[in-house]
């Protein structure tokens, strides 16, 4: 009686499905936010440009948690989450940013388009390598946060000169063996990661509108995002915690009674 009863209560409804595909839906609409961005960067009309992209970062941040609610991978399982979510993310965290960097002219004309190409490769190879994150959810290298470099570049009126160099440095540093902290899915620092984000998002997205505390703002979201890149390279000089070593240590123990098992079964 027990296991029919949990059988219809996990069995799919049509209202089920149909919020596991409107989920689908609310991620799709990352593409089309895409596009708004890109009028407004035709347009010259940078904030509005940057209000897009942002909202789309925050689709990105919830559709996730909203597709597991939903149970898309067996409601709606015809569409790939994950591939749709890589083809969205690519627009908003690299391919749209490049062309706000480009248009804004915020590089120097010499290098603008030359570092634009290298921004769009470095980023395919992070959006292609199998293993773009760790087991404990740190990104290895830079993870092709374009939009929030596009949004600093914009923000802080950076020199052409000084803005090229920092493109140059992050396109090396996708390469490189170090660690960048996923805010909301790194378990290392409790609730200090996702406060910080928060912090960070309410800091920058304020950092869009005229206020005479515009230099505090951006202050208060230069430091909350250095906390996070400091959380990332913490990890790279530390490596994981122990709760990641104990799993590995009790894989191996697990390893070894099998492996006793078979020779005493061999005995």
């Amino acid at each position: 009686m027990p296991s029919r009863w949990l059988q219809q209560m996990e069995a799919p409804t049509a209202s089920s499905r149909a919020a596991a595909w409107a989920v689908h839906l609310f991620s799709a609409s990352g593409a089309v936010l895409a596009l708004l961005a890109v009028l407004a960067i035709q347009g010259h009309r940078w904030t509005e440009a940057m209000l897009w992209l942002f909202a789309a970062l925050v689709v990105d941040g919830v559709d996730g948690t909203m597709a597991r609610a939903a149970r898309v991978k067996d409601l709606a399982s015809r569409v790939d989450g994950a591939v749709l979510d890589l083809v969205i993310d690519y627009l908003n965290y690299v391919f749209v940013p490049t062309l706000f960097i480009l248009e804004a002219g915020l590089l120097p004309n010499a290098v603008a388009l030359p570092l634009a190409a290298l921004i769009q490769l470095s980023s395919l190879y992070v959006f292609a390598r199998r293993d773009m994150k760790t087991d404990d959810n740190y990104f290895r290298g830079f993870p092709a946060l374009w939009n929030i470099v596009a949004l600093y570049l914009y923000a802080a009126g950076l020199d052409p000169g000084i803005a090229g160099a920092v493109v140059a440095a992050l396109v090396v540093l996708t390469f490189a063996p170090i660690h960048f902290a996923h805010p909301f899915r790194v378990r290392d620092y409790g609730a200090l990661l996702p406060i910080t984000a928060l912090i960070w998002a309410f800091s920058t997205l304020a950092l869009l509108v005229d206020s005479p505390a515009r230099s505090i703002l951006l202050a208060v979201s230069a430091i909350s995002a250095l906390i996070i890149v400091g959380l990332g390279l913490w990890r790279t000089a530390g490596g994981p915690k122990a709760q990641s070593a104990s799993n590995s240590s009790a894989l191996s123990d697990s390893t070894s009674a099998t492996v006793r098992s078979r020779e005493s079964e061999t005995r």
